[in-house]
């Protein structure tokens, strides 16, 4: 398949307990159906517990084509359920930060998004995998584990985006400093033992937390993991940081640990909890690989995303 039109058949998941999610089954239905795609199935979860028997529905019933909306959460459970299956992956950023989208140039409107969708192109992206568990945009351990914990349904719902802010100076006053080993199977780097630390990254995408880059080379489809390392600093550091990681620049600040891999282990003192794309999802130590063009997913006709795309 080398468009969205060119689908035999369709079928939209949406999380409507996504912070868009309520109303957008049956508009976004419409919409793709109007601009003639095949949507043959349309399923309504109400949380991400429904996912994978959704998911292994939909699979099972033979759609070439599944359109996912939700959070970036949602969309990496499903990019790693349908990797390896042939099945195309279609987005509709329905949650909070919708970095998924912000990397593959998706519209953040609903209908645009669906219009995009319908007129888009098929190219191929990573996967990154975390102790077998998959993510698309960062793992990460340390500050951003605590911005999750503290990111209520109700303060995203008031405050969109914004809320990562409010959740990050939250988390921050209550970090506690951890000790980081990173080990390198393949041997492209040495080990490295860091002492207080206030986060560790994987990135696979460019996007995470609302609109930061991993880095400023960080891309879906080059085949490797940006990994970096903060550690802990005056608070007038952390804010210089802060200000750099829009562009993702900060990886260049001086004390910031920054390198690419395909593959690392992460062991952390004391074990700590892993977020990925916004989920606590498993625990360290942890064992990060890449899956090269392991996702079919459907972008903008313009996207540059994937430019590296097979």
């Amino acid at each position: 398949m080398k468009a969205a039109r060119d689908s035999r058949s369709a079928a939209l998941v949406v999380n409507a307990g996504a912070r868009l999610g309520a109303s957008a089954p049956d508009l976004a239905s419409g919409i793709l159906e109007q601009a003639g795609l095949p949507v043959a199935a349309v399923h309504r979860i109400s949380s991400g517990a429904e996912l994978p028997g959704i998911l292994e529905r939909v699979v099972d019933d033979g759609h070439d084509l599944v359109i996912v909306g939700g959070g970036d959460g949602t969309v990496s459970y499903a990019a790693g359920r349908l990797a390896g299956t042939g099945t195309v992956l279609g987005v509709l950023p329905l949650g909070t930060a919708n970095d998924l989208a912000r990397t593959l140039e998706i519209p953040a409107n609903l209908g645009q998004a669906c219009a995009a969708l319908a007129d888009g192109k098929v190219v191929d992206i990573d996967l990154g995998r975390a102790n077998g568990h998959p993510f698309l945009n960062v793992a990460s351990v340390g500050l951003s584990v605590g911005v999750t914990e503290t990111l209520s349904p109700r303060l995203k719902r008031s405050l969109g985006p914004l809320a990562y802010g409010v959740a990050a100076v939250r988390a921050y006053a209550r970090h506690k400093p951890f000790r980081a080993r990173l080990e390198f199977p393949d041997g492209d780097h040495e080990t490295l033992d860091l002492e207080n630390m206030l986060q560790v990254a994987v990135g696979n995408g460019r996007h995470y937390g609302g609109g930061n880059a991993v880095s400023p080379t960080a891309g879906i489809d080059d085949h490797t993991l940006d990994v970096y390392a903060i550690p802990g600093a005056p608070l007038r550091e952390h804010m210089r940081i802060a200000r750099l990681l829009k562009d993702g620049s900060f990886v260049e600040r001086e004390g910031v640990y920054h390198l690419t891999t395909q593959r690392v282990r992460l062991v952390t003192d004391p074990p700590l909890p892993v977020n990925l794309d916004g989920e606590i999802a498993t625990a360290t130590p942890a064992d990060f690989a890449i899956d090269r063009n392991a996702v079919h997913v459907v972008v903008p006709q313009g996207s540059t995303a994937a430019s590296l795309d097979g």
